[in-house]
């Protein structure tokens, strides 16, 4: 059967891994949805991988957009060793995104993925046109530096319950937050065959040194950012402290800012019916 036969994927859990090579690193991606227009590319949150996005985030966009997720490098299935500063994983977004021969993307980023998106911004303004940050904060903000501390610590009290850590550092530990914790995990389970390599213990440690110096680093001026941006976050984010998702929204001109209720560093997956029509739409024109 040639490519240009073989049907396009239904979901997300189906979507195969592709893999495409910008100078010495290979870069696995899976995409879903129509070609044309301008594509949404994912960026992953701190320890994640392709098989960490919600499906029930990405399939609802994909059905209007050509949704492209992919590891940055070191990280998954990807080669090569990861950065150890936000800005060099930004420089790898973009040889990444320039491989697949696109100049012009939307972005949606979660958590580390925001910060990520924030520096590419920074280098390369005309290559976003509109951007999504949700459970992110930016460079030099308050509370940013304690990022690492909480999630070893919420990775400890999972590994004490035998539970995945995310259930944790993404949810409320109150009923809410539990139910919600556990659809979450099981709904990122959806995909049963060619699954992603996990991230190695070496690559999550680079990535919360280079959060944590993001963190310590000189304010970020913001004020650069024109991109039209929606920022989403839980209220009560102790990963990533809500207050700098606020932050956000008071220091980028004409943003948009969602806050959920009863929520943490997930909101947008806890709250996945609101939030996906609200992002479905600012990604349309």
């Amino acid at each position: 059967m040639s490519p240009a036969s073989i049907p396009e994927p239904s979901s997300y859990a189906q979507a195969p891994t592709r893999t495409i090579t910008a100078g010495d690193v290979s870069y696995v991606y899976r995409e879903l949805g129509p070609r044309g227009g301008i594509p949404v590319v994912f960026f992953l949150h701190l320890a994640g991988n392709l098989d960490n996005w919600d499906p029930r985030v990405i399939d609802p966009i994909a059905r209007e957009h050509h949704v492209i997720t992919f590891d940055n490098r070191g990280l998954g299935g990807t080669t090569g060793v990861v950065p150890d500063s936000i800005e060099a994983m930004a420089d790898d977004a973009v040889a990444f995104i320039r491989a697949l021969g696109l100049d012009r993307i939307d972005v949606f980023a979660f958590s580390l993925g925001g910060m990520v998106a924030q520096a590419l911004i920074g280098k390369h303004p005309d290559l976003v046109r509109k951007l999504i940050l949700a459970g992110t904060g930016p460079r030099g903000g308050k509370g940013m530096d304690r990022v690492a501390r909480v999630t070893y610590l919420d990775i400890l009290r999972a590994a004490l319950l035998r539970s995945d850590p995310k259930e944790f550092l993404f949810f409320n530990r109150n009923a809410a937050g539990k139910r919600a914790a556990k659809d979450f995990i099981g709904r990122l389970q959806e995909r049963r065959a060619g699954r992603d390599r996990p991230v190695r213990l070496r690559a999550f440690r680079t990535q919360l040194k280079a959060i944590k110096d993001w963190g310590r680093a000189q304010q970020a001026d913001l004020s650069a950012i024109s991109n039209p941006t929606l920022i989403a976050n839980g209220d009560h984010d102790r990963m990533v402290p809500t207050g700098l998702s606020t932050d956000l929204h008071r220091r980028i001109a004409g943003s948009k800012l969602v806050i959920y209720p009863d929520s943490g560093h997930g909101g947008i997956f806890q709250f996945h019916e609101q939030f996906v029509p609200v992002a479905v739409k600012f990604l349309q024109g």
